[in-house]
């Protein structure tokens, strides 16, 4: 089963989220900013190798808390 991410709202999301395509796990690769963005929105595809293949998807909603308030 490979995993990759579709559909970010907002797009920037691209740049601080990324999905192991191996085993699905979420990983943060920049610093997030309440004030920036509050509410990050994105689908998880996983495919596996079947012939035809067969796919499912999820969808994540991650939502930045501000802790200085």
């Amino acid at each position: 089963v490979t995993y990759a991410v579709t559909n970010f709202i907002p797009a920037s999301g691209r740049d601080v989220i990324s999905v192991n395509p191996k085993t699905g796990e979420i990983h943060l690769t920049g610093i997030l900013d309440f004030e920036e963005v509050n509410i990050f929105d994105f689908r998880i595809e996983a495919k596996d190798q079947g012939t035809p293949p067969l796919s499912g998807h999820c969808k994540v909603v991650l939502e930045v808390l501000d802790v200085n308030d």
